[in-house]
């Protein structure tokens, strides 16, 4: 089902909501400076960060910029949320750039190839889910597997930065492998490629502390590229990036083969639904301040596009932002013209200024990587799962130590999948349970030590709260017959207060059918109370639940079917009968 807020549904349902430009809907002149001013700001943290973007996935730093572009513009197009950043993403970079490295070389035209197939699948699958309305996707990872998820990334991104900022050779191969070379060669460091990083990190960290609208990171590298060229520092033996080719690529459709292509789908998957996560959460986050419910849908759609477009451009996938997302909002940001500035300064310099970024050091963008890493790790979060729900902090540890032992597509699928087990484990032990009445009160409530309410002689009151289906159903008819057996001999009515029931698919009714004849078998009258769900509702039809129960016993109120049915009344009697 799709979760997302009902006005949400409501715009899914209206066409218009699809037309091009809704991120500038309602824009007005009186915008202009709100948005310049974001814009100008975006791209002075878009460029460095997409530039070590692209390095982190092993892509010259000009591919970044076209994703950037790519990104920014097909959402300014097609996404709804006039703040959210679109572009290269340090969360999905890692992920990708593993999975490729297993089939091609890094940075080879094969690799490069495949990269811009995989951004084309991935968006696809992003934008389809979107045209679907299959927003609930989203919800696939719960909050500990998603830190976990995160802090396996963090991981991969210092251990992958740790080379260029210490002016090593990059290494390749498992995550854990290559920790030991580093250790092994730590003693042939660039102090100056160190100083270098670090100075950039701590530039970084330090304005964030003040405020999240300081471009550090370019005030870093470009303080970086001057101590470069003031202290010859090349000669130290300092990597740089060298000029960059000025143009943008024609699109093309990149020449894959079918087996190639074949191998891609269940990364693209995996991808699809972590770009999904993030961008719905960001989304959120970020919604609009006038009322509108936030239409992820329609950020899929957007946040797909931009990778269809970039993968066309041989750049790679894209995915929203939430820190350049919060930058938007921070300095004003009205609407998606902040973005389309900001794409305008990055493509203007991807076009013409690629001399001017030839001595950028690596060790510059590998601090702002490292920045990155740790600015994803939520350490809050840590802690209060911790301290809150001990059981959920192992799926933290067991997420994050999968992404980083094994290959690091794995590692996610692994993560999904205890997310999935998770939220299943929780349905299957739900077990009916007995109410009892608050005093002085119509509430029914389950009883507490400090609360044991009060019971109706001859009516039994119990509650299932999840909603049914084959994986709880078996429980839920052995704990509602167990209540009723150990009351045998007194009970004459029971009633199922199913307020928690939202759903009922077709092994559970039969279990439902089922524990409706065996109350019955046991000379005790059957009711249901406060069904709320329309869905439920629908269900009981469906299965002739409604009918067998019949529809005179079916109410709005506990008390009302007790005033109705409890023993003594004309119509108890006549059912007994």
């Amino acid at each position: 089902m799709d979760r997302l807020p009902r006005a949400e549904t409501a715009n899914a349902m209206n066409w218009t909501s699809w037309l091009p430009l809704r991120a500038l809907s309602g824009w007005t002149a009186k915008d202009l400076d709100s948005d310049l001013a974001a814009g100008i700001t975006l791209a002075a943290i878009a460029i460095p960060e997409q530039m070590a973007t692209a390095r982190l996935g092993g892509f010259q730093p000009e591919i970044g910029f076209f994703a950037f572009v790519a990104g920014s513009v097909a959402f300014a197009l097609f996404g709804s949320n006039r703040q959210l950043s679109v572009g290269a993403d340090s969360t999905i970079t890692p992920l990708f750039a593993g999975g490729l490295a297993l089939v091609a070389t890094s940075g080879s035209p094969h690799y490069l190839a495949l990269a811009a197939m995989l951004a084309l699948m991935v968006g696809l699958l992003v934008a389809l889910s979107g045209v679907f309305r299959l927003g609930w996707i989203a919800d696939l990872l719960s909050v500990p597997v998603t830190t976990g998820f995160l802090a396996g990334i963090s991981l991969h991104i210092i251990v992958s930065q740790l080379p260029g900022l210490l002016g090593l050779p990059q290494e390749s191969g498992e995550t854990l492998r290559r920790i030991g070379e580093i250790a092994a060669n730590l003693h042939f460091a660039n102090p100056w490629s160190l100083a270098l990083g670090l100075g950039v990190f701590a530039i970084v960290f330090i304005a964030a502390r003040i405020s999240a609208r300081i471009p550090a990171a370019l005030i870093g590298m470009v303080l970086a590229t001057l101590a470069v060229i003031v202290f010859d520092l090349k000669r130290q033996g300092v990597e740089v990036l060298g000029a960059l080719p000025n143009g943008l690529p024609t699109p093309e459709m990149p020449t894959v083969d079918f087996r190639d292509a074949q191998a891609l789908v269940p990364l693209a998957l995996l991808i699809a639904i972590v770009v999904m996560v993030q961008t719905a959460a960001t989304s959120r986050s970020f919604a609009p301040q006038d009322g509108e419910a936030p239409y992820v849908n329609r950020d899929f759609v957007g946040v797909g596009v931009g990778s269809i477009v970039a993968g066309l451009f041989g750049a790679f996938a894209v995915n929203s932002s939430p820190p350049r997302t919060a930058i938007v909002a921070q300095t004003g940001g009205r609407s998606q013209l902040s973005g389309l500035i900001a794409a305008a300064i990055v493509l203007a310099l991807s076009t013409f200024g690629g001399s001017l970024l030839a001595n950028v050091p690596q060790a510059a963008l590998a601090g702002v990587l490292m920045f990155v890493a740790q600015h994803i790790l939520r350490w809050q979060v840590f802690a209060k799962v911790y301290r809150q729900a001990p059981g959920e902090f192992a799926l933290i540890l067991v997420t994050m130590i999968a992404i980083v032992v094994l290959p690091i597509e794995t590692g996610v699928a692994i993560g999904i999948g205890l997310s999935l087990l998770h939220g299943i484990w929780g349905s299957t032990h739900t077990e009916p349970i007995e109410l009892a009445q608050v005093p002085g009160t119509s509430v029914w409530w389950p009883p507490s030590g400090s609360s044991a309410g009060e019971q109706r002689p001859g009516v039994l009151v119990a509650a299932f709260q999840a909603p049914l289906s084959f994986v709880n159903a078996d429980r839920f008819k052995r704990g509602l017959r167990d209540l009723i057996d150990a009351r045998s001999d007194e009970v004459k009515l029971v009633v199922l207060e199913a307020s928690n029931i939202v759903e009922i698919d077709y092994t559970a009714a039969q279990a439902l059918i089922d524990t409706i004849r065996h109350c019955r078998d046991k000379g005790a009258v059957f009711a249901i109370a406060r069904m709320e769900s329309l869905r439920g509702q629908a269900a009981l039809n469906r299965f002739g639940i409604a009918d067998l129960v019949g529809t005179q016993r079916i109410f709005h109120s506990v008390d009302a079917a007790i005033k109705a049915l409890g023993p003594g009344q004309p119509q108890q009697q006549d059912d007994v009968q």
